[in-house]
């Protein structure tokens, strides 16, 4: 059953992720608020839904339970490989991605910093 909530809440990807302090069933305006959020801090540089082209950084849907740094097609840094390999998305890593990307991946292109953790 939380696959299938999953599966729905990451029909644009990231949303699931940052709303992964709420619970895992969240009401529809934190999902509204979730959506408004990642669209403002994120959609600049990715995409969101299935079968979209990647951007600067790779598509996010899909996101969780997907290989970290393996989404099909994109290519990326070797500072992600490295600090990523063998790892696979989930919502503990997604945190910690979202709260500090240099602590995750210190080589990381990408650099983001989630001041608010709601």
């Amino acid at each position: 059953m939380l696959k299938s909530i999953f599966n729905d809440i990451l029909n644009c990807a990231l949303v699931g992720a940052l709303i992964a302090a709420l619970p895992a069933v969240a009401q529809d305006d934190d999902l509204a608020k979730a959506k408004k959020l990642t669209e403002r801090d994120c959609q600049q540089c990715h995409t969101f839904n299935k079968g979209e082209q990647h951007g600067q950084g790779p598509n996010l849907f899909g996101l969780i339970g997907r290989p970290a740094a393996g989404a099909p097609g994109f290519v990326y840094s070797p500072g992600i490989l490295e600090a990523l390999k063998g790892k696979t998305w989930d919502r503990e890593l997604l945190d910690q991605w979202l709260t500090d990307t240099v602590a995750v991946a210190p080589k990381a292109q990408m650099i983001y910093f989630q001041d608010d953790p709601k």
